[in-house]
């Protein structure tokens, strides 16, 4: 690890030494609004827009958060910091593979569906038919609810498939800007508009010869999907200040939790673009209607959490695997593992049980009818985030680990909805 104390250092070292991970305190002088942290952020992602970059900053805000995420950074982090927050969170940008380090994460496995756990028959159901997808050049479309896994089956089936050499390239459509659309799929020459210092890559161009993982493609702006869909129709693109098209040659999986059929039929939704990613459907399940998943989920997280913390004799009691499988987990797959391994961090015993599980969801009784007739998903989403908010103070942190969310799909969440902190 090198210590960058300059600004002007930092292009230079990257180029240099080419890191995996690059750490960015955001406030440099005495001057504490980080602008010039996120100068010097859009100027290492014009460079290179694959580096994870992990903001840091003593003056924590949900809006420079939010500002720096749109810039494309990966994380943030708010000082002082907890060393597992973030050695965790350096950790998952490893694992995601944006740095040479997890450059070939799943082409080592020998069947990358392996990856996938559970034991019910809606995901088995699920899993094998991605498995005949996979080596497949069809679009495929993952629907389900946030949290339930879309992304590590999306990366399952590039990995099974003919282009697994070739990069997995995702993006969080609901995290990009409408301005910022176009450049950020198609990419930009310098001077295409006033803050475009460099040439930059766009998506396509990064997963050229790979797979392109469209998430939240639900939430684009109809100006957006008419776009996307030419792009789609006719293979091929521009970047922005250039005339020149560029063919293109990725394949495309999408994902969303919305439901788009339903805004086909509200005219929110293009039919036809619905048609291009949707050749083959798959719809994960929520965890809270396949239950005898979760004690081996709960396996699973607890023996990631051995390895991770050094704690080799940690178990759950046969009565915390069962009031488990009693919740609801609105959060999903997600938020039992933030479960599991808050209170494997947290707990001093090995052993645990239930009433440790209780402190570290926050004491909230299992409720079974979490779902108000009359009332949408979007509204119980709202409704879910300003609750948690309040219980927390507003601390972001806090909220993202009770609802079993990362601060990145909170922030977007808090942003999309119009949420006060």
């Amino acid at each position: 690890m090198r210590s960058i104390h300059y600004p002007a250092e930092a292009l230079a070292a990257v180029e240099e030494f080419r890191p995996d991970v690059v750490l960015l305190d955001l406030n440099f002088t005495i001057e504490t609004s980080g602008r010039g942290g996120m100068k010097l952020l859009r100027e290492l992602l014009a460079a290179h827009p694959e580096l994870p970059v992990i903001q840091m900053t003593g003056w924590a805000t949900v809006q420079l958060a939010v500002e720096g995420m749109k810039a494309g950074a990966r994380d943030f982090i708010a000082k002082p910091w907890d060393n597992h927050e973030l050695l965790n969170a350096i950790q998952a940008q490893l694992n995601k593979g944006g740095g040479a380090a997890g450059a070939s994460r799943s082409q080592k496995e020998a069947d990358p569906f392996d990856s996938i756990t559970g034991t019910s028959q809606g995901l088995k159901q699920v899993v094998e038919q991605a498995r005949r997808v996979a080596p497949t050049q069809a679009s495929v479309l993952i629907t389900g609810e946030s949290g339930t896994g879309k992304e590590l089956i999306a990366e399952a089936i590039h990995a099974a498939s003919k282009r697994a050499r070739g990069p997995f390239v995702a993006v969080n459509l609901g995290g990009v800007p409408e301005g910022l659309f176009e450049s950020e799929l198609f990419g930009h020459k310098a001077g295409a508009f006033t803050d475009a210092r460099a040439d930059r890559k766009g998506r396509f161009e990064l997963a050229e010869g790979g797979t392109l993982f469209l998430d939240e493609v639900g939430d684009l702006a109809p100006a957006a999907q008419v776009k996307l869909l030419r792009v789609l129709q006719e293979r091929q693109y521009e970047r922005l200040g250039e005339s020149k098209p560029r063919p293109t040659d990725v394949r495309i999986l999408s994902a969303t939790s919305r439901n788009l059929d339903a805004m086909v039929a509200a005219g929110t939704f293009r039919e036809d673009l619905l048609y291009r990613i949707n050749l083959i459907h798959l719809h994960l399940p929520a965890l809270r209607e396949r239950p005898e998943d979760i004690a081996p989920l709960a396996e699973h997280f607890l023996a990631s959490a051995r390895r991770r913390y050094e704690r080799p004799k940690l178990n759950l009691t046969n009565e915390a695997v069962a009031w488990l499988r009693r919740q609801p987990f609105p959060g999903n797959v997600r938020q039992l593992q933030n479960l599991i391994e808050r209170t494997a961090i947290l707990s001093t015993e090995d052993t645990l049980s239930v009433e440790q599980l209780e402190r570290q969801s926050g004491d909230r009784p299992a409720a079974t009818n979490f779902a108000p007739s009359g009332v949408t998903l979007e509204q119980m989403e709202i409704r879910m985030i300003r609750a948690a908010l309040g219980r927390n103070g507003g601390e972001i942190t806090a909220t993202a680990r009770e609802l079993g969310l990362t601060r990145a799909a909170l922030y977007r969440r808090v942003e999309k909805y119009g949420i006060e902190t």
